[in-house]
């Protein structure tokens, strides 16, 4: 159930920003929100200060939890209605990073794939992890020290593995988190059905029995369930979990733009619903006023979200050699810094230039657009690349070099998600040539992550409705 808490943790956000536009009175009705000390007390930002790094950032964090806010097991109804699976409460399917910038009324959304391979505090791993592990450890400090009421230790618990998920991302990030919130499953369908269901596209008719997607080529209007099923889907999809993302995405564009209209907030039983929703499932940091927030983000339309991804630099990366099996998403921490630096305008400063090297790449596979994907990821790296077009088929992927250029080729090949390299004279002095196989499963094999976006993949935003796979 990986989407879920994308989608119902948009209901805070929203309902804030809605709440600037359309609602300000009824924001007074969320001061029964449950509250958690989340965010470090010398960091905490204060009314009417801005932000030392430029930006007012707040973290999104979504749980697969069958609890509500309260810790009560959800319904059994509502359980059948999610198809909801196994438990996965110390996990965070979701966490979605908002920049609002300094003067700047656009929002830049940023969404962190769960599977992210990271340094944290207990060796690197999955970042979806860092809530659990942080959990397990902190109840286990606190048996030890003796409590032993059972709902201190939940609580003490809690909240550490809150504050871990807020570090792990800002470790990654380079983004100092100023508020925080977190859903759980419980508000998905409440909120979807709330606004009046959601518009989104397809390019293609599209059904899976795993996530129960059935739905139509072309603009429609989705809700509940079918909803879940179609931020769930990912089998029958070329993209995978890229082109899931994209679908999660769209959907919270989509939702962003619903809440947003007078016809969702200028309706009181509409905004009643939403509220309540919230109220029910959604954790904030102790320190976020909202009101003084609200203040601070009059403006704000529907069509100023916009959303993107962090960039990857594979999406299959075999990080444990004793089980192959084992799969999770390489991030670079560097690059991903940058980009969420460019969001405010202040990327990071870039390394020093390397000797000139000009990288050809072609593609040996049938997926259209690789090689120019991948000659753009590696021209946002610092190299001069170009995409050759099409070579005759072959299921590996090579890098070959010149004399001189082993340490430039075995970059490229790591770039690239660790590639097989080869030394030949054959290779024009002061070039690289990258060769993509069938099985090329790195960076820019989808539009998803930093690759650029691949043909007809229109940039994701709150403005309108733009067709996905």
């Amino acid at each position: 159930m990986h989407p879920l808490g994308k989608i119902v943790v948009a209901g805070l956000a929203l309902a804030v920003f809605g709440g600037t536009a359309y609602g300000y009175s009824n924001l007074h009705a969320l001061d029964e929100v449950t509250r958690d000390s989340v965010i470090d007390a010398e960091g905490e930002t204060k009314p009417g200060e801005q932000p030392a790094d430029g930006s007012l950032d707040i973290l999104l964090v979504g749980r697969d939890s069958r609890s509500d806010n309260q810790g009560k097991p959800l319904a059994p109804e509502v359980l059948r209605e999610l198809r909801a699976g196994a438990n996965g409460d110390d996990l965070t399917d979701t966490l979605i990073v908002l920049r609002i910038p300094n003067g700047s009324k656009e929002v830049k959304a940023f969404s962190v794939p769960r599977d992210s391979y990271v340094s944290m505090p207990g060796g690197k791993g999955k970042i979806n992890a860092a809530f659990g592990r942080a959990k397990a450890a902190e109840a286990r400090r606190l048996r030890t020290a003796g409590e032993s009421d059972k709902a201190k230790i939940d609580q003490g618990a809690l909240t550490a593995a809150r504050r871990a998920t807020r570090q792990a991302v800002e470790d990654l990030t380079g983004v100092k988190i100023d508020h925080f919130a977190e859903v759980n499953l419980l508000s998905f369908s409440e909120i979807s059905k709330a606004v009046g269901g959601v518009d989104v596209c397809l390019k293609a008719a599209t059904k899976d029995k795993n996530s129960g997607a059935d739905f139509p080529a072309g603009p429609q209007r989705i809700s509940g369930a079918d909803a879940l099923a179609f931020v769930r889907q990912r089998d029958n999809l070329r993209g995978g979990d890229f082109d899931r993302v994209r679908r999660q995405q769209v959907f919270l564009a989509g939702l962003a733009r619903q809440v947003l209209s007078a016809g969702t907030l200028a309706d009181p039983g509409k905004l009643s619903d939403l509220i309540d929703a919230v109220k029910r499932s959604v954790v904030l940091d102790a320190s976020w006023n909202l009101l003084d927030f609200v203040g601070q983000m009059r403006g704000v339309s529907g069509g100023g979200i916009q959303f993107a991804t962090i960039p990857v630099v594979n999406v299959d990366y075999r990080y444990d050699p004793a089980n192959p099996k084992a799969t999770a998403v390489q991030v670079d921490p560097a690059a991903v810094k940058a980009f969420a630096a460019s969001l405010i305008g202040s990327a990071a400063p870039a390394p020093p230039a390397a000797a000139p090297v000009t990288v050809d790449v072609s593609n040996a596979s049938p997926k259209g657009g690789l090689a120019a994907r991948v000659a753009g990821i590696l021209r946002d790296k610092g190299f001069t690349a170009d995409a050759t077009g099409n070579t005759e088929s072959r299921r590996t992927s090579l890098v070959r070099f010149g004399p001189g250029l082993a340490e430039r080729g075995a970059e490229v090949a790591k770039l690239l998600g660790g590639l097989t390299t080869q030394q030949s004279a054959s290779v024009p002095a002061g070039h690289i040539e990258v060769v993509l196989g069938t099985v090329y499963s790195g960076p820019g094999v989808s539009a998803g992550g930093g690759a650029p976006a691949g043909d007809g993949d229109e940039p994701i935003t709150s403005s309108g409705v733009v067709c996905v796979n």
